[in-house]
């Protein structure tokens, strides 16, 4: 038994850092009841725990595990199972892939799916119901675009939804019409789209339950422990669940939708509340829309698009009732924010904002922060807000950005400049809108460059990272951004015992061989939840985890 008589794993023979910072590695870990007990070296430990199961390592190396710190959790779960559209060349793809979904469907089943983007379309425009009608005829069919703001639909699904000519636009969102008849075109951006994934088929409970154990299971390939999840009451509720019956493998930061705001402030409910495994974490706001859409609001029209400020979701007076709201409650902020003026209008209404009723100094962030103004690069640091950002976008994205925002782009993804200023920044995925491979990501903050174009020159290569600090943005900056930095995020006894066990030294190699390290081991609460040896296939680069498409468009939210 243990020293204090408690049984145990020692883990073994690695190379184990324990935090993104620390120097020289160790060779071996205990953990007993979920929790680190000791890090030292093997003769050292053994000595210590004798009775402790001892699981070899293999010299592999050792970090503290991941965590995807924006992530839709349960609708990656049902990307799975969806139609997907991600990479589709032409919009002619995109079209026949749905028509053989639909040849497949039962009699009226609606079609769900998601991942196009018109970004990559030779075709250059949006596409319209006009080319799902011939090949779904009585399906009705829903499919989100890549950045999760625009929904394209036939017929027979705004027949169902009630969307006619007549059909007002939705405060924050707009029902696209074609310019000469005033119908529908099929085009629903930002809050219209709502409308047709409230009667898309709503999966049940038991749906949910799985689409959580699904993702949780790609997440955990991934060397991800952890997720700061930006979903609703159902996935909420599935996730409590699966936590009473011991199913909930994964880590979860919930955040409180908007629209479920007065209802969490009138039962008490406040950022922090829950365990280890499940946490409440703070209110989802949107304040704009996307690049991809070109619905991200703007301070300067879109280049190619003089007419075009974007979609502003949430007004400034809006944004500070909202944020000033929670605050009183004791809530934090969890703000989607993509273009400068999105950004600039959320730092304003967070600097109105006083602390908590109680005197808390609650931990604001902002989703995204794709595009800043030079202006308010600083005032993030200074105001005490996280930047929860995605690396993966900035490379998918690099082209979209180029073209919609020229010269802007320069202040885009802007990383060096945040951590130059005192920035905490927590890194996730936005999966399902691109892959949570956490190597990927590491790959794109520090290398700003896809794996694919190897020879193509960084984009704004002076806003790069080490590959020291885009790890601690996956776990130290990701738990600082949850507040638990006294129990996550480092291999410390009394922390957590969630690491994971890579193929290969990150900080040995050089940048362009990043994407090739594989996770060889995750543990979750010191279990094992994730063991290359045991799986079949599974680190092979077709997973979903390795898998991405070659453009992207930022962001669901």
């Amino acid at each position: 038994m243990g020293e204090d008589g408690t049984a145990g794993t020692l883990f073994e023979g690695g190379r184990i850092y324990t935090d993104a910072a620390s120097g020289a590695p160790c060779t071996a870990l205990a953990a007993s009841g979920g929790h680190i007990v000791a890090v030292g070296e093997t003769g050292e430990l053994r000595a210590r725990f004798p009775q402790f199961t001892r699981m070899p390592l293999e010299g592999r190396t050792v970090l503290p595990a991941f965590t995807d710190s924006h992530i839709h959790l349960a609708g990656f779960g049902f990307s799975l199972r969806d139609v997907d559209l991600r990479g589709c060349p032409t919009l002619g793809d995109a079209v026949a892939r749905i028509a053989a979904a639909a040849r497949e469907a039962r009699p009226g089943a609606w079609i769900r799916g998601g991942g196009w983007d018109k970004n990559l379309w030779p075709e250059g425009r949006f596409p319209r119901r006009d080319d799902l009608d011939p090949v779904t005829g009585a399906h009705p069919v829903a499919l989100r675009s890549k950045d999760g703001h625009t929904a394209w639909v036939n017929s027979a699904a705004l027949a169902l939804t009630g969307i006619t000519r007549q059909t007002p636009d939705p405060e924050g969102g707009v029902i696209v019409r074609d310019t000469a008849t005033g119908e529908p075109t099929g085009l629903l951006a930002e809050r219209a789209v709502h409308l047709v994934f409230a009667v898309a088929g709503r999966p049940g409970p038991a749906d949910v339950e799985q689409a959580v154990q699904d993702a949780s299971a790609v997440l955990h390939r991934a060397g991800i422990a952890g997720a700061h999840v930006m979903e609703g009451g159902d996935v909420l509720a599935a996730c409590q669940r699966l936590r009473g019956r011991g199913a909930l493998t994964l880590r979860v930061w919930m955040t409180i939708p908007e629209e479920s705001l007065e209802a969490a402030a009138g039962v008490g409910l406040r950022t922090g509340f829950g365990d280890a495994m499940l946490r409440i974490g703070g209110v989802k706001i949107f304040s704009d829309g996307a690049l991809g859409s070109q619905t991200a609001s703007m301070l300067e029209p879109y280049d190619e698009q003089a007419d075009n400020l974007g979609v502003v979701v949430r007004t400034p007076e809006q944004l500070r009732t909202l944020i000033g709201r929670a605050s009183a409650c004791g809530i934090a902020a969890v703000v989607h924010a993509i273009g400068d003026r999105a950004n600039r209008s959320v730092l304003d209404a967070i600097e109105a904002t006083p602390r908590a009723a109680d005197g808390t100094a609650l931990r604001h962030r902002i989703e995204h922060a794709q595009l800043l103004h030079p202006q308010d690069t600083p005032r993030l640091a200074s105001l005490g807000v996280i930047a929860s950002m995605q690396p993966i976008h900035c490379t998918q994205d690099r082209d979209i950005a180029d073209r919609y925002w020229g010269a802007r782009s320069r202040g885009a993804y802007a990383f060096r400049s945040l951590l130059r200023c005192g920035t905490r920044l927590a890194f996730g995925s936005d999966a399902p809108v691109e892959t949570p491979d956490v190597l990927a990501g590491i790959y794109a903050a520090v290398a700003r460059k896809r794996r694919h174009e190897p020879e193509r020159p960084a984009w704004y290569p002076e806003e790069r990272m080490t590959v020291a600090e885009a790890i601690q943005a996956y776990t130290e900056g990701a738990a600082y951004a949850s507040g638990e930095e006294r129990i996550k995020g480092k291999l410390l006894p009394g922390y957590v015992a969630d690491f994971v066990a890579l193929s290969r030294d990150p900080f040995a190699v050089a940048p362009d061989e990043l994407p090739e390290i594989q996770v060889a081991l995750t543990v979750v609460d010191g279990a094992v939840r994730y063991s290359a040896s045991s799986a079949s296939g599974s680190s092979s680069d077709s997973s979903p985890v390795r898998s991405s498409s070659r453009n992207s468009s930022a962001s669901t939210g």
